[in-house]
């Protein structure tokens, strides 16, 4: 067990970044939508690029709202208040093709079936303390705190536009320290050097500043840090590269740790079950672990559209258990309610929490329900009691 040695990378962008700033359109809007109605369905995409913005999609609620002001609070708040950064929130202009559900698709859900056909998966892993990839959980704190710097004016001249990367070297099958740290970060013109590069002076207060205070425990004397290699980031934003609504399915996950469905998350509502039985997948693995029945865990569900229940479900962890793959999921089946209905109210997913989940990651992020190991002890008794059945004892330990 936890034999190999390796290298490890994942990547994660800022909420700056031109499909993050779509991710959160299209969250805003669907926030929006369950504020005022809670069974609203909601399927939005955004596209955006230099001075415009394209939403398709569709929406069947009892909702009124104005979409343009929703789109200028996202983008304000992000921080593209200027052309300088790639886009002006206040000079832009909008394409709104947004229509209603198709009857077909409602006459589905509205049965209590899933929105559409599909595969799922969740995972989670005990190499940090909340159960995810280390590489994954640290590009995104280090995302993060790369937009929390500039927005409180710790480093000047930054960018809204980002993107972070790291390497983890790991040894016996755990992440030990970082081999290399990648950070490209949008700049004001006034830290180019002389030759039209980022400045030395500009990336040194980055590695101090940023760098250091979130990754410094985990960096060693042999980690190679890079700041914006192709030399300068000035023209960033949707001025530089086009955004559109799901593009970044790694990032919001398991950072290319785990596999993926296919089915991207934001402007989607619960009903589509690319997005409640992926967060379900995960809280599944995330008790599965807590309850240290395994190390690791992977699950997988598949969903047909218009049925209620899973055509199929399968556990995987990797040798770390004592019990087999085909017990766990007996578990499974008899102990949650994977049903979108069942779903949607065990994690309460009718709130309007999404525009958080935007940006950073849907998962190792303790605010929301999904992240919650409240059944971990129930899955230890199961187990527990299972193992002293079958042995014929009163009390056993794992």
């Amino acid at each position: 067990m936890f034999k190999e040695n390796y290298l490890f990378t994942s990547e994660a962008v800022t909420e700056g970044h031109p499909d993050k700033i779509c991710d959160q359109i299209s969250d805003a809007i669907l926030d929006e939508v369950l504020k005022q109605d809670r069974k609203g369905c909601v399927a939005v995409e955004t596209l955006i690029t230099s001075g415009l913005v394209v939403l398709s999609g569709e929406i069947t609620a009892n909702a009124k709202f104005n979409v343009e002001e929703i789109v200028k609070k996202v983008l304000k708040d992000i921080g593209y208040l200027n052309p300088e950064f790639g886009f002006d929130c206040n000079n832009f202009s909008i394409l709104n093709s947004i229509r209603k559900q198709s009857l077909e698709i409602a006459k589905g859900v509205d049965g209590g079936g899933a929105g559409d056909q599909g595969i799922m998966f969740g995972y989670a892993t005990d190499e940090t303390e909340e159960l995810m990839p280390a590489p994954i959980l640290w590009a995104n704190k280090l995302a993060r705190y790369l937009s929390y710097a500039r927005k409180n004016e710790m480093v000047k001249h930054l960018g809204p536009d980002g993107k972070t990367q790291l390497t983890f070297k790991y040894v016996d099958g755990r992440p030990t320290t970082i081999k290399t740290v990648l950070v490209s970060t949008q700049h004001t013109s006034e830290v180019l050097d002389k030759d039209g590069n980022t400045s030395e002076k500009f990336k040194k207060e980055i590695i101090n500043k940023i760098i250091t205070p979130c990754l410094g425990k985990l960096m060693d004397d042999d980690t190679v840090i890079l700041i914006n290699p192709a030399g300068s980031f000035v023209t960033g934003g949707p001025a530089a590269d086009t955004g559109v609504t799901g593009r970044k399915i790694m990032v919001d996950t398991y950072g290319g740790m785990a596999p993926h469905g296919g089915g991207a998350f934001s402007g989607k509502d619960p009903t589509k079950v690319d997005r409640s039985a992926t967060y379900m997948a995960r809280y599944i693995a995330k008790n599965i672990v807590a309850s240290g029945i395994a190390r690791k865990c992977l699950m997988q569900v598949s969903y047909a559209i218009g049925v209620d229940k899973p055509i199929s479900v399968m556990v995987d962890t990797f040798s770390t258990s004592k019990f087999s793959n085909d017990e766990i999921v007996k578990m499974v089946r008899s102990t949650f309610d994977l049903t979108p209905i069942g779903m949607i109210k065990h994690l309460e997913l009718r709130n309007p929490i999404y525009y958080r989940t935007a940006a950073y990651g849907h998962f190792g992020r303790n605010e929301f329900s999904w992240e919650k190991t409240d059944f971990a002890e129930k899955i230890k008794d199961y187990f527990l009691h299972k193992s002293c059945l079958a042995k014929g004892v009163k009390n056993e330990s794992f």
